[in-house]
């Protein structure tokens, strides 16, 4: 039913195998000039990618996106939304384990 009402409206749908998405401010990455990583030299958004093997195609597990300015601008913090969790969106401090912002974000591997 959903998919003849897209098509009455001329949209076409498209799979993707994500569980959730993350979206990552970008304004926030920038800031920091990394911030992540066993060095500190790289972003959330690619450190978390390695982590947690998704990216940006709809073939990967969960997506991580970098999105413009999010608003909310922490200092030396990186701000994330998880679309499973859009009401409670998550501020991330620099040099913060990797492992541990996926633990608190209860993401499965």
């Amino acid at each position: 039913m959903e998919a003849r009402r897209l098509k009455a409206a001329g949209l076409k749908s498209v799979r993707s195998h994500w569980s959730t998405a993350l979206l990552v401010c970008r304004k926030c990455s920038k800031r920091l000039d990394g911030g992540f990583g066993p060095k500190g030299r790289t972003s959330l958004a690619k450190a978390l990618r390695k982590e947690l093997g998704g990216g940006k195609d709809r073939k990967g597990k969960l997506g991580i996106i970098e999105v413009k300015c999010l608003g909310v601008c922490p200092r030396g913090a990186v701000t994330i939304v998880d679309a499973a969790h859009p009401g409670e969106w998550k501020i991330v401090p620099a040099r913060q384990d990797i492992e541990e912002i996926v633990s608190a974000l209860r993401l499965n591997r």
